[in-house]
C-alpha cells in the first residue's frame, strides 16, 4: 500500500494543503512523519473521514460524493445501484445485534454475490465493537472496516427494518429499526454510498416513510425515489 503525500491527500479531500497540516500537526488527522514530511496511510484517512462524515451537513456529504466520483467512481444513483429490490426486507426478525447482521447477510446473499458471509460478519462485528455505526434517530449503517473485495462478486447495499427497536450501540443508547448493510468492494465506491446515504437519511419525512413503508416494494420505492431526488439536486 503506497503512502499519500501532503498534496496527495488535499487533492483527495479538495481541501486547502496548510490546512490540513495544520489538523494532522494538532492530531486531527492521522499522519506519520517520515524524513520529515508527512505521510498518510490510505485506509487510516478512509476511517477519518469516515468518521467526520458522520457530523456532516448535506451540502458537506455532496462535496464527498463530488469527490469520489472525480476518481472515476461515477454513478449518479449509487444506492439505486447497488440495491436490488431482493436486497430489501421489511421487516426481519431479529431482536439483537447479532441477528440482525446475520439475517442482513442472508438478504444481501440473496443473489449469490456474497461469497464468504462468515468472513463478513466476522469484519463487521469487529467494526462495531470499535465505534457503533448507529446513530440516534434509529437508523444503523453496519460494514466492514475495510473493503473486503475477496468476500465479495460486487458490491451490495442490503436494507431492513424491525417491528421494534434493537440495542445496536447507538449514542444515548438509542435503539435502531432501519438497518442499511453496505459491503463493497473498494473504499472510493465505499464512502460514495456512505456521503449518499447520509444525504439521504437528512430528507425532510425520509425515516416516517421508511417506517411506515407497508412492504418490500414500498420500502424499496422510498429509497429509490430519496435517490433521485439527490441526483437531481
Amino acid at each position: 500500500m503506497n503512502f499519500l503525500s501532503l498534496p496527495d491527500l488535499a487533492a483527495r479531500l479538495g481541501r486547502d494543503r496548510r490546512e490540513l497540516e495544520k489538523l494532522v500537526s494538532r492530531g486531527r488527522i492521522p499522519g506519520h512523519k517520515v524524513e520529515g514530511e508527512w505521510r498518510f496511510h490510505p485506509s487510516e484517512i478512509t476511517h477519518w473521514l469516515e468518521q467526520e462524515m458522520r457530523g456532516y451537513t448535506s451540502d458537506e456529504l455532496a462535496a464527498v460524493e463530488v469527490l469520489q466520483n472525480s476518481q472515476e467512481v461515477v454513478s449518479d444513483l449509487p444506492v439505486m445501484q447497488l440495491l436490488q429490490p431482493e436486497f430489501v426486507q421489511a421487516p426481519i426478525d431479529a431482536r439483537t445485534r447479532r441477528s440482525v447482521l446475520e439475517t442482513m447477510l442472508e438478504v444481501a446473499g440473496r443473489t449469490w454475490q456474497v461469497w464468504e458471509p462468515a468472513l463478513l460478519l466476522s469484519a463487521i462485528l469487529e467494526r462495531e465493537a470499535v465505534l457503533s455505526t448507529g446513530f440516534e434517530n434509529g437508523v444503523a449503517i453496519p460494514h466492514p472496516r475495510n473493503p473486503m473485495p475477496q468476500a465479495l462478486g460486487q458490491s451490495i447495499i442490503a436494507y431492513g427494518r424491525t417491528d421494534s427497536g434493537v440495542p445496536f450501540g447507538a449514542p444515548k443508547r438509542a435503539l435502531s429499526d432501519l438497518f442499511f448493510l453496505v459491503l463493497a468492494r473498494d473504499s472510493r465506491t465505499h464512502l460514495l454510498v456512505l456521503a449518499r446515504l447520509g444525504r439521504m437519511l437528512q430528507l425532510p419525512g425520509l425515516l416516517d416513510a421508511l417506517r411506515s413503508a407497508p412492504d418490500n416494494p414500498a420500502s424499496y420505492a422510498v429509497i429509490c425515489n430519496a435517490d433521485r431526488l439527490l441526483a437531481a439536486d
